[in-house]
């Protein structure tokens, strides 16, 4: 017998969100069985769907953050629209949208007007810098997040210019902090039949995602030290992080926890060298900053004289945290990403390939996650207007009229 899909069954959800941090929260319900309805302008849609595009490929921007959803396209500057938008939330029990500041209200979905349309409705806002402060009123991106929330020193390279990344983690943070926060909210509307608004923000996800090391920041009022490694603790009980490179330039790093120097340069045969250039004890590299260089120094010569794969086997046996730092081409086929399916396969019948997805990272016993792929713009228009009492020739004429 099949399991069910997915633990959030007959979880309805109206998103009327674009780019990444707006999408993502409704694409992971999705994945656990929600049945999501993404509102999409009737000429273009989503103007992700034409990002990121390969030649006879689809969107990778648009497939990555949309997939399983239905999409429904709504001119929502018609009361005609607006009306259909608010039956669905009628009988929804999420709504989401990541407008500019004011533009919600302006289309007829603010928390305003939908909270008297379905008092139990969730109603989830998603902005660049959160609804209150000086910026409130501007527009948000990933990169703008990753500037303010201090991300940048945390990879950067001493007496280098910080840069944000490549990879968007003030989007994916926000959405996955969107997603829970929705879901608490959920809860509590089912319990007490009070809906609620939430506001999330990038920044406020950036800035929760920078933990500890932020609150030690804070409590130093001093910025941690960058680089290499992070040597933390205290000088009587230290612990460390590094990376270094092997023979061949090939990164990996480890972790040590308190009282676990003496067990790694063991594991590694480093002891007679390390005790031989001052360094028997880990907290030695915290009396001066002269200190924890040399101690890195003398390690990073070490290193060089081996292979990865050796050093990350043997600190390992040791009992030591230790990895290969990879590529994200090489995270896309490392063996423990592949045998957990945090990487998928998925079939794309009208473009004739199977291709590499995101699995879910979530594993249910009795409920698993399910993979879809994103839709056609206005692919559920007929199904779903249908449902809420629409026939064929009002659907007819609400296409004509471009309403829908």
């Amino acid at each position: 017998m099949s399991k069910p899909h997915g633990p959030l069954q007959g979880v309805k959800v109206v998103s009327c969100s674009t780019a990444q941090a707006g999408t993502v929260p409704y694409m992971l319900m999705a994945d656990l069985g929600a049945d999501v309805i993404k509102i999409e302008t009737p000429n273009g849609g989503d103007t992700s769907r034409v990002a990121s595009v390969l030649p006879g490929m689809p969107s990778t921007f648009f497939e990555t953050n949309n997939r399983g959803v239905k999409s429904v396209t709504l001119n929502l500057k018609l009361p005609a629209a607006r009306e259909i938008l608010h039956k669905l939330v009628a009988r929804a029990d999420i709504f989401g949208q990541n407008f500019r500041p004011g533009a919600a209200e302006k289309n007829g979905f603010g928390w305003d007007e939908l909270k008297k349309v379905n008092p139990k409705l969730v109603y989830m806002s998603i902005s660049g810098y959160g609804p209150n402060g000086p910026h409130a009123d501007l527009p948000g991106t990933d990169s703008m997040a990753q500037a303010l929330g201090g991300i940048a020193q945390a990879y950067a390279t001493p007496g280098q210019p910080l840069k944000t990344g490549v990879v968007s983690v003030a989007d994916e943070t926000c959405a996955i902090l969107a997603f829970g926060g929705a879901l608490a909210a959920l809860t509590y509307a089912r319990t007490t039949g009070i809906g609620q608004k939430i506001d999330c923000s990038l920044l406020g996800g950036q800035i929760r995602l920078m933990g500890w090391t932020l609150t030690t920041a804070m409590w130093r009022d001093r910025d941690p030290v960058i680089g290499q490694a992070r040597v933390a603790g205290t000088r009587e009980k230290p612990a460390m992080s590094a990376s270094f490179n092997d023979r061949d330039g090939k990164p990996f790093v480890f972790q040590l926890a308190r009282d676990q120097w003496t067990e790694a340069l063991n594991s590694l045969g480093f002891r007679v060298a390390m005790e031989g250039a001052g360094f028997a004890h880990l907290g030695v590299a915290m009396d001066s900053d002269a200190k924890r260089e040399e101690m890195l120094a003398r390690l990073g010569e070490l290193f060089a004289t081996g292979t990865r794969e050796d050093w990350v086997a043997r600190l390992r046996g040791g009992d030591i945290v230790s990895a290969p730092i990879n590529t994200l081409l090489e995270a896309a086929v490392d063996p423990d990403v592949v045998a957990n399916g945090y990487i998928a396969e998925v079939d794309y019948p009208r473009y004739g390939k199977r291709l590499k997805v995101h699995g879910s990272p979530l594993q249910f016993s009795e409920t698993p996650a399910k993979i879809g792929i994103a839709p056609d713009l206005g692919e559920h228009n007929d199904e779903v207007l249908g449902a809420l009492g629409y026939d064929p020739a009002q659907i007819d004429d609400l296409r004509s009229r471009k309403v829908i």
